[in-house]
Order: C-alpha cells, then structure tokens, then sequence
C-alpha cells in the first residue's frame, strides 16, 4: 500500500508540473483549429497523434516555466503548493522530465503529422518557456501581451497538423486568443495584486495601478468584440457564431465595465471565471458552425 500511495503521490507531483487546466484549454483550442480546417486529407490516427505530440510539448514548457519561476511561486499563495517550490521534486528531476515530453512529443509531431507542426509547435515551447519566462515576463508590464503570442498558437498548430499550412483563417484564430489573453489575465492579477507585489514581478497592477489596468481590460474588450467577428467576416463561420459571439462578447463588455466603474474582488474573480467561458462558448460556436457547414457539404454530395 506504501509503495502505490508514492507512486500515485509523484505521479501527481509530476501532472502539477504539467500545469493540467492550462494545458486543457490549449488541447481544446488545438482541437478548434483542427476541426476548422476540415475536411482534410490526413486520418484520424493522425489527429490523435497531433494532439497526443502537442500536449506533451505544452507539458514539458509548463514544467520549464515552473523551473524558472520556482522561488517566484513560493512567495505567492497562489502557486506555493507547486512541487518544487515545497521541495517535493528537485530542478533536476524537473529538467529530466520536461525534456523527456519535449523530445517525446517532438518525435511523435515530425514522425506521425508533418514538420511543420513539429516545429511550430517547438518554436511556442521556446517562446513561452524562454522568451517570456525567462526574458519578458521579469521585465516589463506588457509582458501578457507580448508572450501572449505564445499562447494564442494551439489552433495555428491544430489546423497546420490536418493542412499541413497555415492559412489566414488559422491566424484569426490565433489573433482572437491573442486579443483575448490581456484582459482574461490582468482580472486575475487584480485581485492577486499583493501576490505579485511580493513576488517582485512587474504586473501592470502593480507598475500602473488598479485603476489603469481596469482601463486597459475595458478597451480591449472592446478590441476583442470587433476581433471576434472577423470568423463570419470573412466566410469561416455563419450566423451561429456570429449570435454567440456577440451575445456572449456584449456581456463580457458588461463585466469589463463594471469591473472598471465599482472594482471589487469579487468582481474581479467574477470577470476572470468569465473570460475563460467566453472563450469557451465562442469556439464550441465555431465548431458547431463547422459541423454544421460539413453535414450540408455531405448532403449535397
């Protein structure tokens, strides 16, 4: 029984490193892209394969941002819990087993899919796991907008693993995450404030004040409405989507206003829950529309 509870207990150390709801939302969006490229000519094996090679390439860069930012978590109660801020793993085991993910989930991408995912997909290893981590992030208030990039890549990635390309359609995809990420983290940063204060990261909460993050949130909510319909602009999607997105992004709009005029953390915490449901709510549109789209192709042939 002893030695099933250390296993069970490290198997779950290790999954914290791989940072599991972060990585959902990133399957989910890859899942979007894929689905939006369709019909293509490459299998579902192959699918399954891009996701399985994706999500340990996204593992293994959560597990080297917590690498990084390890005496940064144990001075926030948000993250002190994580396994190498409490000693529970070592910077060695993490390293081992980041580029174990890396090198495994690289193989299966440039073995089972095409190069271009493969490599795609590594560039947005190294730009989170690097470039923001190490570089952006310590350095400057804009840092969620810049490393930003990196986030908004998993429908890119999805839609390069069917087509083998990335059209303009997959970097719509990439610019409505994009626009996205600015408000749905800075309402999280509001409320955790003080975590960021003590962790000496430059936050814009806590370089520019509540009151100026509140602003910037408001406007590019605005920004990510207009963003948003560009999918029924330009012919990826129909009404549908357009509904929910609009629906959906007015009442995100709401929140955003709300959170500027009369701020508390409820509301703040309230905005942060909602920005990932939004997002939620506009790709599932997305894909419903797709389907859709497919079932009449089907018909007519």
């Amino acid at each position: 029984m002893t030695t099933v509870a250390n296993i069970s207990s490290s198997f779950s150390q290790y999954l914290a490193l791989t940072k599991p709801k972060v990585n959902l939302l990133i399957v989910f969006c890859a899942l979007i892209g894929m689905i939006m490229a369709l019909p293509g000519t490459v299998s579902y094996s192959v699918l399954i394969m891009a996701v399985i090679g994706i999500t340990l390439v996204a593992s293994a860069a959560a597990a080297v941002n917590c690498l990084v930012e390890k005496n940064i978590d144990a001075k926030m109660a948000r993250t002190a819990w994580r396994p190498l801020p409490t000693g529970t793993l070592s910077n060695k085991q993490t390293i081992t087993f980041s580029i174990i993910l890396c090198v495994v989930g690289f193989w299966i991408l440039i073995s089972f899919v095409n190069p271009l995912t493969a490599w795609l997909t590594l560039l947005t290893f190294a730009g989170y796991a690097f470039f923001y981590t190490l570089l952006l992030k310590p350095l400057t208030p804009q840092n969620i907008v810049i490393g930003g990039a990196s986030g908004a890549m998993p429908p890119v990635l999805g839609w390069a693993a069917v087509t083998g390309s990335t059209p303009p359609e997959a970097w719509v995809l990439f610019l409505i995450i994009f626009i996205w990420t600015p408000p749905h983290f800075w309402s999280l940063a509001l409320y955790r404030t003080d975590d960021y204060e003590r962790s000496g990261l430059p936050m814009l909460p806590v370089t520019h004040g509540s009151k100026f993050t509140r602003l910037q949130i408001l406007l590019y909510t605005f920004l990510l409405i207009g963003t948003s319909v560009l999918p029924t602009a330009i012919g990826m999607s129909g009404i549908l989507y357009l509904a929910v997105a609009l629906i959906s992004g007015f009442y995100f709009l709401k929140l955003s206003f709300d959170l500027y005029k009369n701020y508390s953390e409820k509301l703040a915490r309230q905005h942060f829950r909602y920005s990932i449901n939004y997002l939620f709510y506009i790709f599932a549109a997305l894909m419903i529309d797709k389907i859709i789209q497919l079932s009449s192709l089907n018909n007519i042939y």
